[in-house]
C-alpha cells in the first residue's frame, strides 16, 4: 500500500483512511483514530559521529560565530580529525592560531576563506601572503545578508555596500531610484556548523547573548546543519516563544556541555 505523510513540527503525523490499502496524512498535530506519530530524535552521540558521513574534500562549510565567541569548538575539532581537505569555509573571521578554524588552517584543510575579518591569526596571514590560501574579502553585513538570503531560497540581491571599490568588481551594477547597488549572491553551504545554548531533540534551538551573533543564519543556510550544544531537552521542554531558531533548520546535533569558551582578548584592571 502507499504511505503519505507530513511532518508537524518533529512528528511525523500518518493515519489511515480505514480501507486497508492506503494511508493519508492528516496534517494535524494530534491524529484521529487509526493514526500514528512518530517523534524525532536528532541527537548524535558524539561530534565524530555525526560528521562521519557528510564532510567531504572540497565541500563548502558554514561556521558561526564572531571571534571566537559562539563558535562550535567540539565540531571544529571534529572537522580536523576527518583529515578532509580542499575545503572553503564561510565564517566572519578564522579564528586565532591554534584555535576555532585556526586549528584547520594549521592542517591545510581550509583551501578558501569567505570572510569579513582576518586579524589576530599570524598562520593566516603568512598562508594568505604566501599564496597558500584564497581569500574572498565580504563586508560584514553583507557577509550576513549573503548567508540569511541562501536560507530563505534568495539567490540574489542588491545592496549599496561596497559599489564603487574593489568588492564590485566583476559584478552587477545596476540603478534604482537614481542610486547605484552591486548584486551580490546569496551562499547556501553544503555542511553549517553551528554553536546554540539549548537544543531539544528535535532541533528546536536557544542562543545565549552575543554567541547568537552568525549562527542563525549559518544554520539556516547550510544544506545540512550541524548543532552543537550546552544542553538537550525533550521536545516540547521549551517555551515556544522561546525558541530562537525552530527544528525545521537542524539535521543533528551534538551535546559539549563543557566548552572552552576561550577569551579572544583578556583585559584587566590594576
Amino acid at each position: 500500500f502507499q504511505v503519505k505523510a507530513a511532518w508537524v513540527g518533529a512528528v511525523l503525523c500518518i493515519a489511515s483512511n480505514g480501507d486497508g490499502k492506503s494511508v493519508q496524512s492528516c496534517g494535524q498535530p494530534r491524529c484521529p483514530g487509526g493514526g500514528l506519530e512518530l517523534s524525532v530524535n536528532k541527537v548524535f552521540p558524539s561530534a565524530d559521529a555525526a560528521l562521519s558521513d557528510i564532510i567531504k574534500d572540497g565541500q563548502t562549510l558554514g561556521v558561526g560565530g564572531f571571534g571566537l565567541c559562539g563558535i562550535p569548538e567540539a565540531l571544529i575539532d571534529a572537522l580536523v580529525r576527518t583529515g578532509k581537505t580542499g575545503l572553503t569555509a564561510v565564517s566572519n573571521n578564522a579564528g586565532v592560531d591554534g584555535f576555532g578554524l585556526g586549528k584547520l588552517l594549521a592542517t591545510r584543510q581550509i583551501k578558501k576563506m569567505i570572510s569579513s575579518y582576518v586579524g589576530e591569526n599570524k598562520e593566516f596571514e603568512r598562508q594568505y601572503l604566501s599564496g597558500e590560501l584564497e581569500l574572498e574579502f565580504t563586508p560584514q553585513g553583507t557577509l550576513a545578508e549573503k548567508l540569511r538570503a541562501g536560507g530563505a531560497g534568495i539567490p540574489a540581491f542588491f545592496t549599496k555596500t561596497g559599489v564603487g571599490t574593489i568588492v564590485a568588481d566583476g559584478k552587477e551594477i545596476r540603478e534604482f531610484d537614481g542610486v547605484k547597488y552591486v548584486m551580490e549572491r546569496s551562499i547556501a553551504p553544503d555542511v553549517s556548523l553551528v554553536k546554540a545554548y539549548i537544543a531539544d531533540k528535535s532541533g528546536n534551538l536557544v542562543f545565549r547573548k552575543t554567541a547568537r551573533n552568525f549562527n542563525p543564519n549559518v544554520a539556516m543556510a547550510g544544506k545540512i546543519t550541524v548543532v552543537e550544544v550546552e544542553k538537550i531537552v525533550d521536545t516540547g521542554a521549551l517555551d515556544p516563544d522561546q525558541v530562537h531558531l525552530p527544528g525545521i533548520f537542524v539535521h543533528r546535533i551534538v551535546l559539549n556541555a563543557t566548552p572552552e569558551k576561550r577569551i579572544e582578548q583578556r583585559t584587566v584592571r590594576v
